[in-house]
């Protein structure tokens, strides 16, 4: 079963790390427009209750994990395009853009920006859907009857308030389902067959005791600020400090674990290509037992101890992963080339107006999560999934 908090921390990657695509579909704007309809990618169009669906049924489910007041939080902004990746994770190298004209304000709202962020999600759908039918993939019987099943359940949860909110009958609920079936189908129809032999030395994980040294500060919204020159001297003979007490003897991890350790954590298991790449090659260079010199990286300056040269476990699940972004590369190729040209509609001024206000009546969450339980697909790390909204 899948938690709340994978739906939170899926969505927070996608609001904070969605950027500028290199590649963008052809922005034409354009008034011919059906009544309720938010865009059109080609001949596939999204209308405003799906956008209402989507956008009422996830911030319910934050309302219940932080409560109302966190749609008013401010973002520094950093990207005025809308974006939607090929895969759950948000990747600036592969996506389609809705892209709107806007006064790029040194900040946004949690509420505005997640909004882009579901227009971004419905983009790339509908074009996953315009894919799936150039390459003949439809949905077998079983899983037809699937989506019906979950669109007949998921509006007989709804009360008077929310059905009239939503404006939804069981036909806009199936066709939803099923716009999602069939993109996690696509998906799954490439990548499934990719089985790339991955050596353990090529997926090794290592175990590191990390002590750190900051050059860097961060401001209200997270946003690392370099340190000045002086400052950053001043970090480095902490530094010299540090490794000259580990010379006379002093245990690392009790200095490790003492006010001279900036980093979040003391310890670190991981493979190639995940840290810095300074840190990672002293890493799997050193033997157990042994301490590194004085490591610099933007983020610091780094004395790591080797703990393991192997962690077995670890290693298996790192080959998956590995397996996985590699399936994921597959799948953005295929998807980057098919995008490339389509054309995109805003209905910008219908796009500004929906907004959702909780009141006490409107307490839907479920419509992600009966999805699931029709459909018990696992999902890999990458795939899309319905809670990668």
């Amino acid at each position: 079963m899948k938690k709340p908090k994978r739906l939170l921390s899926l969505i927070l990657i996608l609001i904070l790390l969605s950027g500028c695509a290199k590649r963008k579909t052809e922005i034409v704007l354009t008034t011919d427009f059906e009544e309720n309809e938010v865009f059109r990618i080609d001949d596939s169009s999204c209308m405003k209750n799906e956008v209402m669906v989507y956008l009422v049924n996830s911030e319910n489910s934050y309302d219940i994990l932080f409560g109302p007041g966190i749609w008013k939080t401010k973002l520094p902004v950093k990207e005025s395009s809308l974006s939607a990746s090929a895969g759950a994770q948000a990747n600036p190298d592969n996506k389609i853009s809705v892209s709107m004209d806007n006064s790029s304000p040194s900040e946004i709202t949690v509420e505005e920006k997640y909004k882009e962020t579901i227009l971004a999600r419905l983009a790339q759908i509908k074009a996953l859907n315009l894919l799936a039918k150039k390459r003949g993939l439809t949905l077998s019987e079983e899983e037809e009857q699937k989506i019906q099943a979950a669109a007949r359940f998921y509006m007989d949860s709804l009360n008077e308030q929310e059905t009239e909110l939503l404006d939804v009958t069981v036909d806009d609920i199936y066709n939803m389902y099923r716009d999602y079936a069939i993109a996690d189908k696509l998906y799954h129809e490439v990548t499934d067959s990719i089985e790339p032999e991955i050596s353990d030395d090529a997926a090794r994980t290592i175990t590191v005791g990390s002590i750190l040294v900051k050059t860097y500060k961060t401001d209200p919204y997270g946003k690392r600020i370099n340190y000045s020159e002086e400052d950053t001297r001043k970090a480095y003979e902490r530094a010299l400090e540090i490794k000259s007490k580990l010379d006379e003897g002093t245990e690392f991890d009790v200095l490790a674990d003492s006010y001279y350790n900036e980093d979040t954590q003391s310890e670190y298991t991981f493979g190639r290509g995940v840290m810095p790449y300074a840190l990672e090659n002293a890493a799997f260079s050193l033997g157990i037992g042994e301490v590194s010199d004085i490591i610099k990286t933007e983020y610091g300056y780094h004395i790591i101890k080797c703990r393991s040269t192997f962690n077995k476990e670890e290693t298996e699940k790192n080959k998956l992963a590995i397996i996985n972004k590699t399936r994921q590369d597959s799948f953005n190729a295929l998807y980057d080339e098919f995008v490339t040209g389509l054309k995109s509609n805003l209905n910008e001024p219908l796009w500004k107006s929906i907004s959702y206000e909780k009141t006490d009546d409107i307490n839907t969450t479920g419509f992600f999560d009966i999805y699931d339980s029709y459909f018990t697909v696992i999902h890999d790390e990458h795939a899309p999934s319905s809670k990668d909204l």
